[in-house]
């Protein structure tokens, strides 16, 4: 099926009008701050606070979020409200000063966008090396819009697909949605992608990703999903959907004009043979229970798709072990397989959300403890930084020394997967670049060898 382009995303979602029938899609931007009306109830200042905040990472919330999920009750302190609306913590000190004085001083637009830029640009908008050292070459010339970090894995960036029907203030991909296209990550050249994916036998797993795909129509979405089906595709055996629509948009899958058509597609992709997998991302079990929710994760089910949960652990929203427990039994009980816990990764509004990661394995063993064996497929805390996804599996005392024990559950070299390795204990530690060798070990055994996968780069390097 050749691929189109499509008329401008964030036209196709704007806010519409309710005129009778299912409920249609509707969001506030941040031009619309103002205009929600919940928001009359907050103390006077907070509103233009956000906006400040609102200035330098996105802001989007669907009108579902705020009749459905927020409880207004317990605002601002509620979960809901923390995940979706900004905040002034989210910026640093300096920077939400800077920003709000221009805001005040009645500075033009472009001044504030000067300086928004320059701000984005310290919060290491693209973490991981997900552009230097993920994005590989093709035919000489690095293959936009996909990356290829684990050999078995692609993702895939729809250009149609970067934007979300509401922002997560805390989301790892916020450069996709603040109008910068040197940010931006997005696949247009199609046919590369595929001829890229024919090449690797060794990719077995694609990840269709943004943004949230399920933002586009299912004519588009079939466009990048029906040609996998193709041949010279055998070798992949599963495609993987990342999506937040079950939480602020599950309407998606049950009443949308094209959701029978995007239902249809899912169930072909299954009877051709293909394991398809619908990344979910939930970070409350508050997200969970609506009636919505739960007749989108209903249909998906019969239509054949296996639904997988991942979140960040995240303070504000959910370092509570009695959430995560909460929310792992609750998907279990729907059919929704506890996936992964995520450490809240080292960009955007990280200062905000971050836990240190003692107290992230803390909440993981309790909320662990408190479910059945078969919500024990949740791994983590795990920390998807550059040289792969690495799980804090205990903190130890060994041969009188207070240590983190790791392991890799996904590596740039694969021989590094299940390896452990240690760590002095810090209490204050909240990612990978925090942490020093334990028993007097100068470097972690995988250092070098990272170091000369990244210099000189190799694409191809552990990928074939």
């Amino acid at each position: 099926m050749p691929w189109e382009p499509m008329t401008d995303l964030e036209e196709d979602l704007r806010p519409t009008r309710h005129l009778g029938g299912p409920p249609r899609f509707r969001a506030f931007g941040d031009r619309q701050l103002a205009e929600i009306p919940q928001l009359a109830e907050l103390a006077p200042g907070h509103v233009e606070d956000m906006q400040v905040v609102a200035s330098v990472l996105p802001f989007r919330v669907s009108e579902y979020v705020l009749s459905e999920l927020i409880d207004w009750t317990r605002v601002p302190n509620d979960p809901l409200f923390q995940l979706t609306f900004p905040q002034p913590g989210m910026l640093a000190p300096e920077h939400f000063e800077e920003m709000a004085v221009l805001h005040k001083s009645g500075a033009s637009p472009e001044d504030r966008k000067t300086a928004a830029a320059a701000i984005r640009a310290e919060l290491n908008p693209h973490p991981a090396g997900q552009r230097e050292h993920n994005v590989p070459l093709w035919k000489g010339e690095p293959l936009n819009g996909i990356q290829h970090k684990y050999r078995e894995t692609v993702l895939v960036f729809p250009s149609q697909g970067q934007t979300c029907h509401s922002y997560c203030t805390f989301c790892f991909r916020w450069a996709q949605f603040v109008h910068q296209s040197e940010l931006k990550m997005a696949a247009v050249d199609m046919e590369s992608v595929r001829s890229y994916l024919a090449d690797h036998e060794a990719v077995s797993d694609i990840l269709i990703t943004g943004g949230d795909p399920m933002v586009m129509k299912t004519r588009v979405l079939e466009q990048y999903l029906r040609p996998l089906l193709a041949p010279e595709f055998d070798h992949i055996q599963t495609i993987r959907i990342g999506t937040k629509a079950l939480t602020f948009w599950p309407r998606r899958f049950t009443s949308d004009p094209d959701a029978g058509d995007l239902l249809a597609l899912l169930r072909s992709l299954v009877a051709a043979g293909k394991h398809v997998a619908l990344m979910a991302h939930f970070d409350h079990w508050r997200e969970l229970d609506t009636p919505s929710c739960r007749d989108a994760v209903r249909a998906l089910r019969e239509a054949g798709v296996v639904l997988r949960s991942q979140a960040p652990l995240l303070r504000h929203v959910n370092d509570d072990p009695e959430v995560w427990a909460k929310m792992w039994r609750m998907q279990v009980r729907m059919g929704i397989i506890p996936y992964y816990m995520f450490v809240e990764r080292d960009t955007g509004a990280r200062r905000y959300f971050e836990v240190p990661l003692a107290r992230a394995h803390e909440i993981y063993t309790q909320a662990i403890r408190k479910v059945s064996g078969l919500a024990r497929t949740v791994r983590g805390p795990s920390m998807s930084c550059g040289p792969g996804k690495i799980e804090i599996t205990g903190i130890s005392e060994i041969a009188g020394e207070k240590v983190f024990a790791l392991r890799f559950l996904q590596a740039r070299n694969p021989e590094w997967v299940g390896r452990p390795f240690y760590a002095q204990f810090d209490a204050q530690a909240t990612w990978l670049d925090d942490l020093r060798p334990a028993f007097g070990e100068e470097a972690f055994f995988f250092e070098a060898e990272y170091a000369e996968i990244l210099t000189p780069i190799d694409p191809e390097l552990h990928l074939q």
